[in-house]
Formats: structure tokens, C-alpha cells, sequence
């Protein structure tokens, strides 16, 4: 079987989805199946000098819907050398284009659709979103339900994030819809050149405790509220009469502080005389780096205001580190029900309340939860399973 997958980005600063990609050909190769991947990248990028994954980039694309005139004739010449095409992500001219290209033929490959989170009613109902919701109404209406209502079936990461898909939107009337869940690969084996590494981007950490934040930088990821619940906890603990001596540090690692949310975020700390001594910016960690600040931490942290799925939060899990996110994270309930983390509300107070549970815990309740946080993953992330209900939903 050959599978033909359609995304807007590969390159890996764009993070998640192209992440999430990466991993379902991973599975998917592992029975057997032939897949090839056509983005809208520049076909001079960096990234695809070594790139293993056969991507055809079409682009450059670098307008607001990331139109290409190099994807239809290519698709018009080449869909018919596929037995499934899956469409990843929405919103964007690669969606509609897809529809367009094979709505009317006679012999074409099964269309799946994997939103990746894009139909979740908070981009709809967030504040600084108001023109972009909008906006998403009018495209909606003549545009992507076409491509949503026309599909063969609708591919969701979490039960959660299916829930959510049928909020926003009128009318919503997919064909089929699966639940195949989203592997994430096993974390290479922990060796010294790997705190090496991550010390060396961030050597304000060596030999202290520190939680964790990988993801962007990013007002969806409530990086503010972290900080303000982080230095809540700080000024509580202080007064407390079981007073917490040694306080984690908190190591914020992604891109995006250049941006004018990061900008706010540097300023908020710089005005904290506790921030300023407690948190660090290493930037974007990769390879050797990313998986020592995994494998150092004490837990990870992602209180986001919306995440449908959560990579980094799984890779965290894989790495026996217990996870501390919000209940807007969709894979919550797994994580709430194997006890492999804390979960509260995406608020100040919420996170707080997150912090507070576990810093106070007792040494064997922490790793306790660490224990639970591997069993999290093996029952729930791990590639195999998933890869085998991706095969099972594109061939049924």
C-alpha cells in the first residue's frame, strides 16, 4: 500500500504536526507500508539535505495560505500512484486543493483528513483570535467543510480531541471518523553527552533540581501564568512552616522569545528579583540537548491553554518524568487516569495548585508517579498500537 501524505510544513521549526508526521510514517513503515510525504516547504531548506523521509517540497509558500502553484499539477500527475492520501492539518490552500484535485475522479485514492487539533473550539473562543474566528466561519461555509464533509474519514489523535471537533462548526458532517491515537518513539538510551550537552546550553542548572518547559513560546502555551504561579508558590513557600529550602529552578526551553510575546515574558522576569535567579532560556533544545533536559528534569511542565495532542508531554512520560499540564491538554484523562502526572485548570491558581501538589509530595510519591508516568506511556503512546489502528482506519 502506498500513502500519500499532504502537509503544509515538514520542516521541524514548525513543531508538532510535522513531528507527528515524522512519527506515523515511522509505524506505518514498520508494516510494510510505502509512504511519501509532499509539503510546501522551499525545496532549498536546510533540513532536507538529510532528511530520510521521501518529501516532495513544493514550495516556497510564504503567504498567508501558503499557496503554491507547484502542488496541483503535481498532484493532478501524481494521486493516482496512491491508494490513501492524508491531508494533515486544515486551513490552508494544500487542504483545498486536495479536494479540488481528486473530488471528481473516478479512480481516486481514499481521502483522510487528520486535523491535528485545527477543528478545537479555542481557536474560535480566544480573545486575541476574534478576526481569525471569523474569518474561519466564512472559509467553513465555502471552503473546508468540503473538504471535512467529503473526506472518506476524519483521523484524531485522542477521543478528547474528537469531542471537541464537532463543537465549532455547522455543518459537521463527516462520512466516518477514527480515534488512532499518535505513537511517539521510544527516547534513545541516556548517556553522559547528554547532560554534556544540555549543560552546556543552560550550565545555570548543573547540579540543581529544575522542572521543565519544552514548546514554543507561546501566549496558547501560558507561559505567563507558569511564571506567575511559579513565583506564587515561591512567596507561599516562603511563609509556610514546611518550607520547601531548595525551590526547582524552571528551564523554559522552545523558540519564540524574539517574538512580542517572548519579549513580554523576558520583561516579567526581569521585573521578579525571584524569576530572574530561578528561570532560564536556552532556547530551542535538539538531539543530545533536548533529551538531557528531558532525562535531568524533575517533572515537565505544560500548563497550554489548548494542545491537542502533546509530543513533548509524551516524550517526557517515555523518559519516566511525571508531567504537569493543564486539563486543556486533550491526552489529560489518559495521563489523570494512570496517575502518571497532575492535572488542574489552565489559570494561575491552577497551575499553582499543580506546582504545589507536587513539590510538597514526599520523595516516594514522586517516584511513585515516575514509575506511573512510564506505565502512562507503554499503555497509551507507544508506536506499535497506534501505527496498527492508523493501518486498520486507511485500509477499513
Amino acid at each position: 500500500m502506498k500513502v500519500l501524505h499532504v502537509i503544509d510544513r515538514m520542516d521541524p521549526e514548525y513543531g508538532g504536526v510535522c513531528q507527528a508526521v515524522r512519527t506515523i510514517v515511522k509505524g506505518l513503515s514498520d508494516f510494510e507500508v510505502v509512504n511519501q510525504v509532499v509539503s510546501l516547504d522551499d525545496p532549498k531548506d536546510l533540513f532536507l539535505e538529510n532528511d530520510p523521509l521521501t518529501i516532495y517540497a513544493l514550495g516556497p509558500a510564504h503567504n498567508p495560505w501558503s499557496y503554491s502553484k507547484n502542488l496541483k499539477p503535481w498532484l493532478i500527475e501524481n494521486v493516482k500512484n496512491f491508494n490513501v492520501i492524508i491531508i494533515h492539518g486544515l486551513w490552508q490552500y494544500h487542504s483545498y486543493v486536495v479536494n479540488k484535485v481528486c473530488k471528481n475522479l473516478k479512480n481516486k485514492p481514499k481521502i483522510f483528513v487528520m486535523p491535528h487539533g485545527m477543528l478545537d473550539p479555542y481557536f474560535q473562543r480566544a480573545a486575541g483570535r476574534k478576526l481569525k474566528a471569523i474569518r474561519n466561519i466564512l472559509y467553513w461555509k465555502f471552503f473546508e467543510r468540503h473538504v471535512v464533509n467529503n473526506a472518506y474519514g476524519l483521523l484524531f489523535t485522542c477521543e478528547e480531541e474528537r469531542k471537541l471537533a464537532h463543537k465549532p462548526f455547522k455543518p459537521y458532517k463527516p462520512l466516518q471518523e477514527f480515534v488512532v491515537g499518535l505513537g511517539v518513539e521510544l527516547p534513545p538510551e541516556l548517556k553522559p553527552i547528554m547532560f554534556e550537552a544540555f549543560y552546556k546550553r543552560c550550565p545555570e542548572v548543573k547540579d540543581h533540581n529544575y522542572i521543565l518547559f519544552l514548546s514554543r513560546i507561546h501566549e496558547k502555551k501560558g507561559v505567563d501564568l507558569l511564571l506567575r504561579a511559579y513565583e506564587q508558590y515561591a512567596q507561599c513557600n516562603e511563609k509556610s512552616e514546611n518550607k520547601n529550602n531548595e525551590i526547582p529552578k524552571l528551564v523554559i526551553a522552545g523558540p519564540g522569545i524574539e517574538t512580542a510575546y517572548g519579549k513580554s515574558i523576558l520583561n516579567l522576569v526581569e521585573k521578579s528579583n525571584f524569576l530572574r535567579h530561578h528561570v532560564h532560556f536556552p532556547g530551542m533544545l535538539k538531539d543530545n540537548a533536548k533529551w538531557g533536559s528531558f532525562y535531568g528534569c524533575e517533572a515537565f511542565i505544560l500548563p497550554s491553554h489548548q494542545e491537542n495532542f502533546g509530543i513533548a508531554v509524551v516524550e517526557a512520560l517515555a523518559c519516566n518524568k511525571p508531567v504537569l499540564i493543564s486539563n486543556q491538554v486533550n491526552i489529560w484523562t489518559e495521563i489523570e487516569t494512570s496517575k502518571g502526572g497532575v492535572v488542574n485548570a489552565d489559570t494561575v491558581e491552577g497551575t499553582y495548585k499543580i506546582l504545589k501538589q507536587f513539590l510538597n509530595s514526599t520523595s516516594f510519591e514522586k517516584e511513585e508517579l515516575s514509575m506511573n508516568a512510564r506505565q502512562c506511556f507503554e499503555t497509551y503512546f507507544a508506536v506499535e498500537p497506534a501505527a496498527k489502528k492508523m493501518l486498520i482506519a486507511v485500509t477499513n
